[in-house]
């Protein structure tokens, strides 16, 4: 039976010349839903209206509605019509008692295109017919499949394009594949060097593996080399990691110069290196990472939480050789497992459809427009922010400390990282600002003009004791 609710008189502007014409249309839908002007539940204007209306053929509108169906964004159902489909609803973010985002949470901020979402959940939809139980019901290689290792040797193309997929190892995510690393590698045999300021989930592990670090001194290009050739010489560690690439928390990045004078001095010690590349995508001026420039001896590990989506639980290991892939295996094999099948087929369908570039694309533009507010508000109090990056470091001047600060926001609701979680000797005065975590600009705003208060009044001027 016919529902009785009236067809909404949509009628989409198509501009001129536009094709092909149904993939028109169906942008045209997606833009209106994202708009407003079409809402959940409005029922569209039967095919053959549409047609008579827009006069164009009846299998045009026919083939539209199929795509806006394919991209979430309409149903179908039978004798009724072709429907808006109710948005999917948003898991609240993590906040703090006073309803300010917890800006301690480095994550990748969410873009606002609907398009792109239904596309997303589409392509999900879609592996029912490629791999189907398969996927859910089944083991799978450690290491991941020739399918899901060679989306990895595609999505690391740009950066890598004579990587094979044999040198590639699909693993449950960068922590995974650091634990597997250190483990295969021996870690425990003799000092890690690491950044001065390092990642705080390598501390936690090194710490739990009884693992020994070793700092290198920073600047505002990433680890010193002088330094690290010391450090080589009176520590002789075996393995250095880094990031080099946006490092966490400071953003600096690696000249070409530093990176070159980096790995010689590790070949001439025989240092192997743990290359961290979890923002490396994000980057529109990459520079080569270093397991291009020395490709015997670095472990590169290409997570895709910061630049593509943090519930993967996917990361991308390239290694030197068949013997170290046959080692680090067995590593994953022992600590982790397998990757999950479904998680890495997700990847690999939005990397071969060119989803997982957009995705980074809009990362970068919502980054972009936050990172901007993030400067105009703390830019003069000394904020360090770098194109592409969603974190931040802020140095404090006294009389704050880096403790009183991050327990005054506490209590303002806003949650921050010290330095004390990056730092392996002597923490410096500052904290780390996550950009992403906050649902919308506004409530960014809101949490970093929280903050530029704060800074601007004295440590005794906001004291709530008593």
């Amino acid at each position: 039976m016919e529902d009785a609710r009236p067809a909404h008189e949509w009628r989409p502007t198509i501009q001129e010349g536009a094709s092909p014409l149904y993939l028109a249309i169906a942008e045209v839908l997606a833009t209106d839903i994202q708009k407003g002007v079409l809402v959940a539940g409005d029922r569209l204007p039967p095919q053959r209206a549409l047609a008579e209306v827009l006069d164009i053929d009846f299998t045009t509108v026919s083939r539209a509605y199929k795509e806006a169906t394919k991209r979430g964004l309409v149903e179908g159902r039978v004798g009724q019509g072709t429907y808006v489909r109710a948005g999917r609803s948003s898991r609240p973010a993590a906040s703090l008692a006073s309803g300010l985002v917890d800006m301690g949470m480095n994550l990748p901020p969410k873009f606002d295109d609907a398009a792109l979402s239904a596309q997303l959940w589409a392509g999900i939809g879609d592996l029912e017919a490629d791999g189907g139980m398969d996927l859910i019901m089944r083991y799978q290689d450690v290491g991941g499949t020739a399918i899901d290792r060679q989306a990895g040797v595609d999505w690391l193309a740009d950066r890598l394009p004579d990587l094979s997929a044999d040198r590639l190892l699909v693993c449950p995510g960068a922590q995974s594949a650091l634990l597997s690393l250190v483990t295969a590698l021996g870690a425990k045999d003799g000092p890690v060097a690491v950044e001065a300021l390092t990642y705080p989930g390598f501390r936690s592990l090194a710490a739990h593996l009884s693992i020994e670090l070793t700092p290198v001194a920073i600047d505002d290009e990433g680890l010193d080399p002088d330094d690290f050739r010391t450090v080589c010489r009176t520590r002789q560690p075996r393995i250095l990691y880094c990031t080099p690439t946006l490092h966490n928390p400071t953003t600096a990045t690696m000249s070409l110069e530093r990176r070159m004078a980096i790995v010689a001095i590790a070949r001439e010690y025989g240092v192997q290196i743990i290359e961290d590349d979890a923002y490396g995508k994000l980057s529109q001026s990459p520079l080569p990472p270093l397991v291009a420039l020395a490709p015997e001896s670095v472990y590169h590990v290409a997570g895709l939480s910061k630049c593509l989506s943090p519930a993967l639980r996917i990361a991308y290991v390239v290694v030197p050789d068949l013997r170290a892939s046959v080692r680090l295996s067995g590593a994953i094999r022992a600590a982790t497992s397998i990757a999950s099948p479904l998680g890495a087929a997700i990847a690999s369908r939005w990397i071969d459809t060119g989803l997982a570039d957009q995705v980074v694309t809009a990362i970068r533009a919502e980054t972009e427009a936050r990172r901007a507010i993030a400067d105009r508000l703390l830019g003069p109090h000394g904020l360090v922010t770098a194109q592409n990056a969603f974190h931040s470091w802020l140095p404090l001047s006294s009389p704050w400390t880096r403790g009183e600060f991050a327990a005054r926001l506490r209590q303002a609701g806003i949650g921050v990282v010290p330095s004390d979680s990056f730092a392996i000797v002597h923490p410096a005065e500052a904290v780390r600002l996550g950009l992403g975590a906050s649902t919308t600009r506004e409530r960014l705003t809101d949490s970093l003009s929280t903050i530029l208060d704060l800074l601007e009044q004295s440590p005794a001027m906001s004291s709530l004791v008593v």
